[in-house]
């Protein structure tokens, strides 16, 4: 899925992208930003299956939290990097980011049969929808 961005034709700053294009081939080194999360969702009868895209995370550092029909999932990562020559070190280089991302599904999820799986970069998350509950009229006597 897509990232939706407002458009805003009078905040454009024509001066500011020039100089940004200007300067850009210049960096020998992009900086490394927080994770992204990117996500598909699909819904079957019986479940929501989530497939979400977090590289260069730790399956320790997910987090997944379920709350009626409002899920969320957020991930951290650290970093660090060291360059060394000659057994003296050259660089060292540490980042740390953050990212979540939650939306809420049109049917409660059934927080006891949900499971998780991350393998390559990949999080696979299934869904199973809560079993309808039927709503029993009640006569007077």
């Amino acid at each position: 899925m897509s990232e939706l961005r407002l458009f805003d034709p009078l905040g454009l700053d024509p001066l500011e992208d020039t100089l940004r294009g200007m300067f850009r081939p210049w960096r020998t080194e992009l900086q490394e930003t927080a994770p992204r999360i990117k996500m598909d969702v699909s819904e079957r009868d019986d479940a929501y299956t989530v497939k979400a895209e977090i590289p260069g995370v730790k399956k320790e550092d997910i987090d997944i939290r379920v709350d009626g029909n409002q899920v969320t999932i957020s991930a951290e990562v650290k970093k660090e990097k060291e360059e060394r020559k000659d057994g003296r070190v050259l660089r060292s280089e540490r980042q740390y980011g953050y990212a979540s991302r939650s939306f809420t599904l049109a049917c409660p999820v059934d927080d006891s049969k949900t499971e998780a799986r991350y393998e390559g970069g990949v999080l696979m998350l299934t869904l199973p929808k809560k079993a309808a509950t039927s709503n029993k009229r009640v006569t007077v006597q």
